[in-house]
């Protein structure tokens, strides 16, 4: 079955992925594009461009709406959506906040929808194995994640330099960071925020921000955000037995690219995937009532009170 989806947004990260992305699935067809500019909707190549978002929300032919939009209009959108009877896939941060991420979580169980977070890494066979593999004991007991991501951005007028739309880089590409936490300990993870130190923007969002927790109790994480310090992704996960690593570049944006898992002295190699495509492949699976592996909602719910944490701290 061919899952038939619908945008509401046309932004950079739907041009540049996700709707290459739904035109490569096997089992995926954009029917609709909304967005304030129709020539960037065509540009996506749909079936259809309307005229609203809540054109796509109410059109019949539309299985699954992908939310892609600022922060802030996330969460009004998808509940919206899953009210409309649409499973929804949203871009990450899935909200603002925790609350905003309940309240879809609520919106999702009444409306019996699938609501996913569109963090595309956890997708590669790469992070998945890394998950897998700390789970299942592979490096022993756990000891530490370390994680950075960080990236020199000019983000005048762009919607990250807002706090009120859910701007700074704790959102943006900490929470890449904070589902690798997620994924390795598990959802339920008890986490004790150390330290948090933040450096402003005159905005008032983080440009920068460090945190140190206590995971369970025992184990340590660290997590650099960052829109003003050079690019760099590290993720080194820290057992009682051994490390996993990943080689330094792309630890969180691996692209159609071969790459490599660093665990001891053995390398594991993946060939090159497009995450995008096995997440739409994944959502159009489970949208026809098939299984496939999505990113659970109690992993976004877990991760939305981490970072509100977080932000509360700093």
């Amino acid at each position: 079955m061919t899952a038939r989806w619908g945008f509401i947004g046309a932004g950079w990260i739907a041009q540049r992925a996700m709707g290459p992305a739904v035109h490569a699935a096997s089992n995926a067809r954009l029917v609709a594009v909304a967005s304030r500019d129709s020539y960037r909707s065509a540009l996506l190549e749909p079936d259809a461009v309307l005229d609203s978002y809540g054109a796509v929300v109410a059109d019949p032919s539309i299985d699954v709406v992908y939310v892609c939009l600022s922060n802030d209009q996330h969460a009004d959108w998808v509940v919206a959506a899953l009210h409309a009877g649409k499973h929804v896939l949203c871009e990450k941060p899935l909200g603002c906040n925790a609350r905003d991420v309940e309240r879809m979580a609520a919106a999702a169980r009444e409306a019996d929808r699938l609501l996913v977070e569109a963090v595309w890494s956890r997708w590669h066979p790469r992070f998945r194995r890394l998950a897998q593999l700390v789970k299942a004991g592979g490096v022993g007991d756990l000891e530490s994640i370390d994680s950075s991501f960080t990236f020199p951005g000019d983000i005048d007028g762009n919607y990250r330099a807002d706090p009120a739309m859910g701007g700074g880089a704790l959102l943006d590409v900490g929470g890449y960071q904070v589902h690798a936490w997620v994924a390795v300990a598990g959802a339920g993870i008890v986490v004790d925020v150390d330290a948090v130190e933040v450096d402003r923007g005159p905005t008032g969002v983080d440009l920068t921000t460090r945190a140190a927790v206590t995971i369970g109790g025992r184990a340590r994480a660290t997590l650099l955000s960052s829109f003003r310090m050079p690019e760099m992704q590290t993720l080194i996960v820290t057992g009682s037995d051994a490390v996993a690593r990943v080689p330094a570049g792309s630890a969180f944006t691996s692209w159609r690219e071969p790459s490599e898992l660093l665990v001891g002295e053995r390398v594991e190699r993946f060939a090159a995937v497009d995450a995008y495509v096995l997440m739409v492949e994944s959502m159009s699976a489970r949208a026809a009532g098939d299984e496939a592996y999505v990113v659970p909602l109690e992993d976004s719910l877990a991760v939305a009170a981490i970072i509100d944490r977080l932000g509360a701290a700093g």
